[in-house]
Order: structure tokens, then C-alpha cells, then sequence
């Protein structure tokens, strides 16, 4: 009889991940237990707690590999048909392409009430996501299409737009929301960067419907 083969720790947090990953989206992220997870990755519990503290520790990974999965920054950095203005919002339509990235992203806003998580989510932010904001913003300032002398403070703003527009971070009804999303989008274009168009405020509303439902539903 053959022997079964020995999974690496590195294969077992990637067996883990992707039974997570699967699961979060068939059923939900509230919905999964680590038994659930574990029953699908084939191993006993105690496997889950070797490589993770938690459940939330899981989705906050998973929504850190699925962005680098399919990085909208770097689907748009090599295009020589676009300027920098139309690569920034060439790169809002791949993030909002993207389902599975975004129905995690949206499951894992919860656990942002977690002050501990926050603060991760928003130092890796700053850390990942200003330098590549930059890039862009300077991009287009050269070539004419950003019209802004604030490129470095847009690059440091743009990542934490992302958590004011959270209700788990910041309450909010959707009205209140949208209204916030409104202030946002003005702003922008005031500042030399109209970046969001019919689709992208489409989406955007949408998204806002959800996650005010769901802090609703957790409420």
C-alpha cells in the first residue's frame, strides 16, 4: 500500500487558504467555520491553529493574495495607448472586474471593527498602495492629463479613502454613503483628478447597497 505523502507547511497554509477561499465564497465568510475549512483541506483543526490565529487573520490574507493575483496597477503599468489619467481609470475597471476579489474584499470589511486588523490593513495600504498611486499620479502630471501640484498627498489619501467609506469603519447609513462617495468624487475632480465615470459610480453605489445591508444584517 502506498504511503501517504507529507504536505510541506508551506502546501498546507496554501490547501488551507484555498479551501477558505473557496468556501467564503460558496457560502460566506459568516457562514464558514474552521471546522468547515478544515474539512475541506483535509486535515484536523489543530492544523488550522499551526499556521493561523483566526478566521479573520484568513480573509485578510486571502484579500492581500487575490489583489496580487490580479494587481490592477500592474495590468495597466506597460500600456503605451493610454495616459496617466485613462490608466487610472483603466485600472478601477479591472478592480471592478474582478467578482471573486471583490466578494471578499466586501465579506472582509467586518472584521476591520477589529482595531488590531485596522491597523494592519491600513499601514499595508500605505505601505503597497502609495508608492503605486505615485507612480501613476506623476505619470500623468508629466504628460498633461492629471492637472494637480498635491500628487504625493493624492497618492497618501486614495488608500484611505478605501476605509472612510467603510460602515464597519465609519457608521453610516446608505444614504449617508452615498453622500460621502459624492464628496469624495468632487473633491477629486477639483483637485485635477476626475477619475470616476458612469461605470465606476455604478459600481460603487452598488457596493455601498451591500455593505450597508450587511453592517444592517450585523447589526
Amino acid at each position: 500500500m502506498a504511503r501517504p505523502v507529507k504536505k510541506t507547511p508551506d502546501q498546507w497554509k496554501e490547501e488551507i487558504l484555498g479551501a477558505a477561499r473557496q468556501l467564503f465564497l460558496l457560502k460566506g465568510y459568516e457562514e464558514t467555520s474552521v471546522s468547515d475549512i478544515m474539512d475541506l483541506a483535509g486535515g484536523a483543526k489543530g492544523m488550522f491553529y499551526r499556521f493561523f490565529q483566526s478566521k479573520e487573520e484568513v480573509i485578510h490574507i486571502l484579500g492581500n493574495q487575490m489583489f496580487f493575483e490580479n494587481n490592477p496597477f500592474e495590468a495597466v503599468r506597460g500600456r503605451k495607448d493610454l495616459n496617466g489619467l485613462q490608466k487610472i481609470r483603466a485600472l478601477l475597471a479591472v478592480n471592478r472586474s474582478d467578482p471573486d476579489r471583490n466578494q471578499i474584499h466586501a465579506q472582509a470589511a467586518s472584521i476591520l471593527k477589529d482595531p488590531r486588523i485596522l491597523t494592519a490593513a491600513v499601514e499595508e495600504n500605505r505601505r503597497v498602495l502609495t508608492p503605486l498611486w505615485l507612480e501613476l499620479l506623476e505619470e500623468g502630471r508629466r504628460d498633461g492629463s492629471v492637472k494637480t501640484e498635491y500628487a504625493r498627498e493624492l497618492s497618501q489619501l486614495l488608500p484611505l479613502v478605501n476605509f472612510w467609506m467603510l460602515p464597519s469603519v465609519f457608521p453610516g447609513t446608505e444614504e449617508e454613503l452615498r453622500h460621502r462617495y459624492g464628496f469624495v468624487v468632487e473633491v477629486l475632480a477639483h483637485m485635477g483628478l476626475p477619475i470616476f465615470d458612469d461605470e465606476t459610480v455604478s459600481f460603487a453605489e452598488k457596493l455601498m447597497g451591500d455593505l450597508a445591508g450587511r453592517e444592517g444584517e450585523e447589526a
